[in-house]
Formats: structure tokens, C-alpha cells, sequence
């Protein structure tokens, strides 16, 4: 398959290729966070699915919390202090997408990184409320709260949706595939050298094993 020059050489005039970004936990985390929310979506209004969805919904409040401690141990990509920027950045980084200048760096963007971090504090809050509610503290508050945060954060993934079909065309290359394979375009030395597939496959058994434990009840203060 061609590429045009645009997508095969850097800033450097050097030719990119195809390179390890994303290691497999980064990986893990990303496609069980979004099977974890749409049957947390799917299920909110089923009594008799009750426990899957506490199932899916705490599971992915654990897998937010292992992301954030892999944001500060992770390989280089993963690190927020990667690419979470400052406000400036942000704004620098909006402008050049209006000028149809695409994003170079093999990381995640200043705004996707944002973006990002908002979900995931929005899926602690959703569970906190959640909880809340389960536990009946508050009254109806907490459960209008669970509704309220679940349909603002259902906005921003349809926004991270969207993004990344708009950024895939600006950088033309396929954003989605590469949170798949791990790999983007960029230089050698760009690289990450370690997959860390062991540590991505312990993520999903354990994630699988702790939605088992919710599903069967087996966590009775977080389900009754």
C-alpha cells in the first residue's frame, strides 16, 4: 500500500515507518474500558440485568484506577505527563487543527489527552454516584446524579469518537487500528521497546476476575 510523502516522512525529511506507541496495557485498558461502558449503557434500565451492570460499571472504575497508575509508571506513551499540556497547548493545538495541520507527535494530542483524563474522572464519578445510590445515601440525588454524570460522559465519548475519525483523516492514518496493533507512524527512535504483554494480559484476568466476583455477588457492600 502507497503512502503519500505527506505520511511517510517527518519534519526531518526523513522517512517514517511504522513504530511500537501504545504497549499492551495501555491496549487492554482502552478496549475493555469501551465494552465496560456500553454494557454499563446498555444495561441501566433492566432491573434483571441489575448485577451485570454493577458488573460493568465497577469493573470499569478498577480499570480507570489501574490507568492512572499507569500513567505515572507506564512506558513513554502512556505517561500523562506526556501529554497532558497546558491550556495554551490546547489552544495552539485547536488552532492548527482548523489550519488542517496535522498532529506530528506519536503520542496521544494535547485535546485527546485531555479528553481522555475528563472520561476518566467522569467513569469514578459515575461509580461514586452509583454507589451512592446502591446505598441509598442521599435520596433520589444520587441516582439523578448517576443519570446526569452517565449521560455527560456518553457526550464526551461521542466526542472521542468523533475526534478520532477527524484526526485519522488529518494524519491519514487509521487512529482506531493503532490503539489495535499499538503501532503508528513515527521515527525508529520514537519507539517504545517493551510491549509489556504480560503485564496487559495479568490486566485482563484480573479485570475478568473482578467483574466475575461483582457478577456473582461475591462483593456484597459494592452490590447491595
Amino acid at each position: 500500500m502507497r503512502h503519500s510523502m505527506h505520511d511517510s516522512v517527518g519534519a526531518t525529511g526523513r522517512l517514517r515507518e511504522k513504530i511500537l506507541v501504545w504497549d499492551m496495557p495501555v491496549r487492554i485498558f482502552h478496549w475493555l474500558l469501551v465494552i465496560c461502558f456500553a454494557g454499563a449503557w446498555l444495561t441501566s434500565e433492566s432491573e434483571r440485568l441489575q448485577m451485570i451492570h454493577y458488573a460493568f460499571g465497577y469493573t470499569a472504575c478498577l480499570l480507570v484506577l489501574l490507568r492512572l497508575v499507569w500513567g505515572v509508571i507506564g512506558t513513554r506513551y502512556a505517561r500523562f505527563s506526556q501529554f497532558l499540556k497546558s491550556p495554551q497547548a490546547v489552544l495552539v493545538h485547536f488552532m492548527a487543527m482548523l489550519r488542517r495541520h496535522p498532529h506530528h507527535d506519536v503520542g496521544h494530542n494535547p485535546a485527546g489527552g485531555l479528553v481522555m483524563v475528563a472520561l476518566m474522572l467522569l467513569i469514578l464519578l459515575i461509580g461514586l454516584t452509583g454507589y451512592l445510590s446502591v446505598k441509598d445515601f442521599l435520596g433520589n440525588f444520587s441516582s439523578e446524579a448517576h443519570e446526569i454524570v452517565s449521560n455527560l460522559a456518553m457526550a464526551v465519548v461521542i466526542l472521542h469518537i468523533l475526534a478520532a475519525i477527524v484526526m485519522s483523516l488529518l494524519e491519514r492514518q487509521n487512529l482506531v487500528k493503532s490503539m489495535v496493533t499499538g503501532k503508528k507512524y513515527g521515527m525508529p527512535e520514537q519507539a517504545i521497546r517493551y510491549p509489556q504483554y504480560w503485564l496487559g494480559v495479568l490486566i485482563l484476568l484480573g479485570s475478568l476476575y473482578f467483574f466475575f466476583l461483582i457478577l456473582s455477588g461475591s462483593l456484597p457492600a459494592l452490590t447491595q
